[in-house]
């Protein structure tokens, strides 16, 4: 008997092009290598010297190169060419460039935060809908295999009702006014960098929250330097959670439920171990190895998302960007926190 042929792959690759090139999009890009159905095949930046470096890192099978651009408006000139554009530059940038491209026609995964606020972020969505053209924003934590393990129990009712939610994001960084991170003109602070993977983790599990309380204390450029969280649910669950950029903290995800625990393991955003922990039974720890950084995961699923026509994610959608940022302004009223 002869054996049936394997079924050849007939998808097309999803074009990919990047916008920004700096540590991530060099972290995306490497993630992309290991898709078998993506290609690189333009990079943009305002320097052209550093468009040309970037796109010489990452070189075809065959052995030629991504376009390299010295502009971002070049990706408009290469529209016919481009699937989707990651947008990996700086957030205060994120509105601009992400509207250039929806206007260009070009589909888009815009790195977190979205935008500065919720009206940069209304911006960009109304466009995307006006168009029917695929946006999302890139949370990628939504899609490691470590905090859809955890969604799946939780949906499962493996810990019964959720009380409580400890989740903290930290590291220690020296201070510089002109760095991003402290700087205001930039995004600069702990809450827009890396507070909005705590947040993401209370919303993912309890939503909407009935009340924000939160504290910051500031840099003397006026970025926070770290900010602390309460929030109160409907249902009575509460959500304690904390960013600083001052130590570095255990960076661990805790749902404390009526009937166990589920713990995300350090660093939560990226982990590649969950528990779930019982009374009187043993631990079910489940790990995901990987040899990527990680990114591949939410470039997969923006592929597909594209492959089936769709304009948004069932699983990161418009929505759920317009609650995370609305509540990301909320905490930022509460703690003081200000943007010109």
């Amino acid at each position: 008997m002869r054996k049936a042929k394997p079924p050849v792959n007939t998808t097309p690759p999803t074009r990919w092009a990047i916008l920004g090139c700096g540590r991530i999009a060099h972290k995306f890009a490497q993630d992309l290598l290991i898709l078998p159905n993506a290609k690189l095949v333009a990079v943009a930046s305002t320097d052209q010297t550093r468009a040309n470096d970037f796109a010489a890192s990452y070189p075809h099978p065959d052995g030629s190169l991504p376009k390299a651009l010295g502009t971002y408006e070049g990706l408009l000139e290469l529209a016919d060419q481009i699937d989707v554009v990651y947008i990996a530059t700086r957030h205060v940038y994120h509105r601009a460039n992400t509207l250039l491209c929806l206007n260009g026609g070009l589909a888009v995964l815009c790195e977190k935060p979205f935008g500065m606020d919720i009206g940069e972020v209304n911006q960009m969505l109304d466009v995307a809908e006006a168009r029917q053209t695929f946006l999302m924003e890139a949370l990628w934590s939504r899609f490691m295999p470590t905090v859809r393990q955890a969604k799946t129990w939780l949906d499962d009712g493996a810990i019964g009702q959720v009380l409580t939610i400890r989740a903290d994001f930290g590291f220690k960084a020296d201070y510089d006014p002109g760095n991003r991170l402290f700087n205001k003109a930039l995004g600069g602070g702990s809450l827009l960098d890396i507070g909005i993977y705590p947040l993401f983790i209370s919303y993912l599990i309890n939503g909407v929250p009935a009340t924000v309380q939160a504290a910051a204390t500031l840099a003397p450029t006026g970025a926070d330097e770290q900010c602390g969280m309460v929030l109160t649910y409907p249902n009575g669950a509460m959500a304690i959670l904390n960013s600083t950029l001052l130590a570095a903290t255990e960076n661990t995800a805790l749902i404390y439920g009526t009937e166990g625990t589920i713990r995300i393991h350090s660093r939560f955003h990226e982990s590649t171990a969950v528990t779930l922990e019982k009374p009187d039974q043993e631990l079910q720890t489940i790990t995901f190895d990987r040899q990527t950084h990680g990114y591949n995961y939410e470039a997969q699923h923006v592929m597909d998302c594209l492959n089936e026509g769709l304009t948004e994610s069932p699983l990161w959608s418009h929505a759920d960007s317009r609650n995370l940022m609305t509540l990301l302004d909320d905490v930022r009223r509460a703690a003081g926190i200000v943007y010109e």
